[in-house]
């Protein structure tokens, strides 16, 4: 059975907004999707790419690497 409630969290607590219909004791799967944003914004979101460097740290790839890994060592004929 799958059924879509309301609840609000509150003290480590989630308190469902309206009656279920379960029996005491019956164990369930529970999934959390919040209503209201996390309070991060897209602008906030795209700072934080945006200060992300554009090469690693020096590991074995790179961006400069995209072609070779894309399309192999180019070759001469």
């Amino acid at each position: 059975m799958t059924t879509t409630i309301q609840a609000v969290y509150e003290r480590g607590v989630l308190r469902v907004k309206e009656p279920i219909g379960l029996a005491d004791g019956t164990t369930v799967e529970v999934t959390i999707t919040t209503s209201e944003p996390c309070g991060e914004t897209p602008a906030d979101i795209l700072s934080a790419i945006a200060s992300l460097p554009i090469e690693g740290d020096g590991g074995e790839f790179s961006g400069r690497d995209h072609n070779k890994v894309l399309y192999g060592e180019k070759t001469t004929r």
